[in-house]
């Protein structure tokens, strides 16, 4: 995903200097070049041997090195690289680079990046709230640099507040948001829905179904990924919730059928991937459910086809849904992309090894009205990739 990408990253000295081997050896794997600059007061919290070690590349403290290879290393480095992150960062880096001071390795660098620049402040909370450190964070997005809201948490001074650095996979998916695709999805409003739906029979149990969201989620950090504005409506879910994108909360399928029709006008691509309880149980008229000889008898009502009514109402929208069938594949697809006039039919097999709910791969078949393309099985981050390659492909 980050293949032939050089990321720089900055560490000064904050105790949370040690968390950033963890982000070294996540970027490596993923095929990263990775080049460190530390401050001198970094390296007292860590050695530069363990940056080297683990990036593979000479760690970078002296401005006047005499080992580096490069009469102007801070030039060099700064050319090479797509993005540099530094985190953590101290009040003192922030303040410096808010103020154009390039006195060491790391704001020399810095002054010469032209590619994006991502911070990562860690500090005690009184100093992330203070009014000056404020002040040069606000300076420094006006001129463009990206910030990383800082966690809430227990602090290593003792006290309790934001200013704790975010856990390296935190500080991965940003890298891998600004660099992991091409941004061919830049302008184009997504509306995606995502997980399981309940329809509560009592205040202790509901109807649903086995979805987790894993690959409607999938779905929403890829296009995010490549730079759309994405709007994720989603139900029950076990997955972790993507990063970048709109969030809405429904539960039962009513609640998302109103989230989908008040975000769908103003959308380009419309995905539906979420599992929706297909029926709801009839309630009486003082909102219980009848029993008839100590025994519960529910009547049943379907829920609304929030696929047949998108069908019917888009207008330029490019419309996409999920089939999940363990016959007839292909037939039952077909019939379904005709019947709810959409533009694709996503189909898998749920008796396919690797597809179906809570798992990290899926094997489809996207449909059309061109024809099928078959897909091998491949991780739900990839499936994502190739529907929106074939989306794209379409509008």
């Amino acid at each position: 995903m980050l293949k032939g990408k050089s990321i720089l990253l900055g560490v000064t000295g904050s105790i949370a200097a040690y968390k950033i081997t963890g982000l070294i050896t996540a970027l490596r794997r993923l095929d990263a070049e990775v080049n460190v600059i530390m401050t001198k007061n970094a390296t007292e919290i860590i050695t530069p041997l363990t940056m080297e070690r683990l990036s593979g590349n000479r760690c970078i403290v002296d401005t006047f090195d005499k080992n580096v290879q490069y009469s102007v290393k801070h030039i060099s480095l700064a050319e090479s690289s797509d993005l540099v992150m530094i985190a953590p960062a101290t009040a003192n880096i922030i303040g410096k680079i808010a103020c154009g001071i390039a006195d060491d390795m790391l704001t020399t660098t810095v002054m010469a990046c032209k590619c994006p620049v991502y911070i990562s402040p860690a500090m005690n909370t009184n100093m992330f709230e203070n009014p000056v450190v404020q002040d040069n964070i606000s300076r420094l997005k006006t001129f463009g640099y990206k910030f990383i809201e800082p966690d809430v948490g227990w602090l290593a001074c003792g006290s309790v507040g934001a200013g704790k650095m975010p856990a390296p996979e935190v500080l991965l998916d940003y890298i891998i948001n600004e660099l992991g695709h091409k941004k061919d999805m830049i302008g184009k409003r997504v509306l995606i829905t995502a997980g399981a739906t309940c329809e509560a029979i009592d205040p202790v149990r509901y109807i649903t179904n086995h979805s987790t969201g894993k690959m409607g989620f999938a779905i929403a950090a890829a296009c995010a990924r490549r730079g759309a504005d994405v709007t994720l409506v989603k139900a029950e879910t076990t997955a972790p919730v993507p990063r970048f994108v709109n969030v809405t909360e429904v539960k039962s399928a009513e609640e998302m059928f109103n989230a989908v029709r008040n975000s769908f006008e103003n959308s380009d691509i419309v995905i539906k991937a979420a599992a929706v309880a297909d029926y709801t149980p009839v309630k009486t008229a003082d909102n219980k459910i009848k029993k008839v000889e100590g025994e519960l008898k529910i009547e049943l009502k379907r829920t609304k086809d929030i696929l047949k009514w998108l069908g019917e109402h888009k207008k330029s929208q490019y419309l996409c849904g999920f089939s999940m069938e363990t016959q007839n594949l292909m037939e039952n697809s077909q019939k379904k992309l005709k019947e709810k006039n959409a533009d694709m039919i996503v189909a898998n097999n749920l008796k396919v090894e690797g597809a179906g709910f809570g798992t990290d791969t899926n094997v489809v078949t996207l449909i059309t009205k061109d024809g099928s393309i078959e897909l091998p099985k491949m991780s739900k981050d990839e499936v994502a990739d190739r529907i929106l390659d074939k989306i794209i492909e379409s509008m």
